[in-house]
């Protein structure tokens, strides 16, 4: 989820928020009886990348912790909005710019602090301060710039009306802010707490369990960097039940396959929780047993991967970006970009990339992703099909291997990203005899050059932050989108971009997918497969899963006696 620009994405409609909190699972109804021991253990391979909601962006450190912090509003196991510390909807003023929100009266923090206006007050000018990756949550928030510039301290535009209520002005009419406000990044902090910790930029109170003090269901009770981290219930936690769990014990194991050893030896509840998966060879072996797949669920991911290609015609042409003439530039680099696209057969690349289809699946209906709204649906992508003599007879129409004499396909090092590279490589050097060299770069240096629109043709891929489509074409598809690496623009899209940005989904949801039609028709991306999650977890142990874009709260998971 990790963003290089600024951040101002996500939006949903007042109508399509649900006002009405759910409660996590918890008890063994229905006739279950529960294990005595209810810990819910499970591996990673990488430790947590920021403990500080001010800081957060990786999608690992998120899943875990929206568990032990909250804010106004969440996202359910439905992805519906609700209200959380929040007593409902904000309301807005007419002119669409001032929301004032209500909070509730018996909310604690961790430690039994109250929790007051002031707090979410502190936590939001402090993540407007501190520029972690998604600061610019804030962003349309009257006195934002100067607070990320460090001219002020406080950003203007929030304003205490009391202990309990408080309001955020907006410079500029922005409908999808809403639903930001349910981000991480919004979580509230104790400000007690930091401020005796140290500096209020200080990040280090976020990984000492004395000091790391949310207003989730769940706290962290211990902590050895780089090895484990441990949770419990809360015991000031003032919502719905916390559930059955009593502990959260999960470990840092870098090595996969010890991971599924000490698993299928009972030493762990499951895998796949905080984005984690298996390895390739070991997710094919459960989902072919029939018993072992009985352990496995595999569901749709928020991620879509895709050919990149670059859209410059020339120094400044479209975009104040591009340096260069791509040969899959504008409109004389479509037939080039069909041609790739329908030389590349997606159910072998399923075999070869995503372990037999295991990990991804098709991309059929355009680049957001199947299940998140914008979809097109199945099969709405002409040029999502393997098509070997049409691409021929475009790929001559084009201009032939002439065009792409040396061409270079860059991705950011991955085990998956090396895969597709080389499977495209070798499609394409049978379907059209282009020659191809796979070149990896580091991530960051990826990144930082796919910006600025240096590579002709290359490896993207996007995860929703939200289900909401103007994450996508905010980001990628409008002229100068910080993370479009293809240096794309197109007026009509722009302005359609605008003209949704300002309305609540509910009006705007046909306007986005004009616009992902549009995309679709200029072959802008040539989408190849959307995300895969993988969940193993003992056929005892309920609630385990997700939605493709959480895990599911750890308050939904029980453990059966065995």
């Amino acid at each position: 989820m990790t963003r290089i620009s600024a951040f101002r994405s996500l939006a949903a409609a007042l109508g399509t928020v649900s006002m009405v909190a759910a409660c996590g699972g918890g008890g063994g109804g229905g006739g279950e009886t529960l294990a005595a021991d209810q810990t819910m253990s499970f591996p990673m391979v990488n430790e947590f990348a920021d403990l500080d909601p001010g800081h957060m962006s990786a999608a690992q450190d998120i899943d875990a912790f929206r568990n032990v912090y909250s804010g106004l509003y969440k996202f359910d196991d439905q992805l519906n909005e609700v209200p959380d510390i929040a007593t409902g909807a904000p309301k807005i003023s007419d002119d669409q710019k001032t929301y004032t929100f209500t909070m509730r009266k018996d909310v604690k923090f961790s430690n039994g602090d109250p929790v007051k206006s002031d707090d979410f007050i502190f936590s939001w000018n402090r993540a407007a301060a501190i520029q972690g990756d998604y600061a610019s949550v804030f962003q349309p928030v009257a006195g934002y710039d100067d607070v990320a510039n460090g001219k002020a301290t406080e950003m203007t535009g929030l304003k205490k009306i009391d202990d309990y209520s408080f309001s955020a002005t907006l410079s500029s009419v922005a409908a999808y802010w809403y639903t930001e406000v349910a981000l991480w990044t919004a979580w509230v902090v104790d400000q007690k707490v930091i401020k005796a910790a140290g500096k209020e930029d200080d990040q280090n109170w976020a990984s000492d369990p004395a000091t790391a003090i949310g207003t989730g269901p769940f706290k962290m009770t211990a902590r050895t960097p780089k090895q484990m981290t441990d949770f419990a219930p809360g015991a000031n936690w003032w919502g719905c039940s916390t559930g059955a769990i009593t502990k959260v014990h999960i470990e840092i194991i870098a090595d996969q396959k010890a991971q599924l050893t000490k698993y299928e030896s009972g030493g762990y509840t499951l895998i796949g929780n905080d984005n984690q998966n298996l390895t390739p060879e070991d997710v094919i072996r459960y989902n072919s047993d029939p018993q072992l797949k009985k352990q496995l669920n595999l569901q749709p991911s928020a991620r879509t991967t895709w050919i990149g290609f670059n859209m410059c015609e020339g120094p400044g042409k479209p975009s104040k970006n591009c340096t260069f003439a791509s040969p899959f530039g504008g409109e004389a680099g479509k037939l080039g970009r069909e041609a790739f696209s329908l030389a590349v057969d997606r159910d072998q690349l399923l075999d070869i990339a995503c372990s037999k289809g295991t990990t991804c699946v098709k991309a059929t209906g355009g680049v957001i992703t199947k299940g998140l709204k914008g979809y097109l649906g199945d099969n709405t992508d002409p040029w999502a099909v393997f098509d070997k003599a049409k691409a021929q007879q475009l790929f001559q129409q084009w201009g032939g291997v002439a065009k792409v004499p040396n061409l270079v396909y860059t991705y950011n090092t991955s085990a998956f990203n090396k895969a597709v590279c080389e499977n495209l490589a070798s499609q394409w050097k049978a379907n059209l005899n282009v020659t191809m060299q796979c070149t990896a770069q580091d991530t960051a240096s990826f990144f930082h050059s796919r910006t600025k629109c240096t590579y002709p043709i290359f490896r993207h891929s996007w995860g929703a932050d939200y289900d909401h489509p103007q994450d996508w074409f905010d980001f990628l598809f409008v002229t100068d989108a910080g993370s479009g690496g293809a240096c794309y623009s197109n007026t009509q899209l722009d302005q359609l971009a605008a003209q949704a940005n300002a309305k609540p989904l509910s009006s705007s949801l046909d306007t986005y997918k004009q616009m992902n039609k549009i995309l679709v028709d200029n072959t802008v991306t040539g989408n190849l497969v959307y995300g895969v999650q993988q969940y193993l977890s003992h056929t005892y142990v309920k609630g385990v899963g997700g939605n493709p874009l959480y895990d599911n709260y750890w308050a939904d998971v029980k453990i059966l006696q065995h």
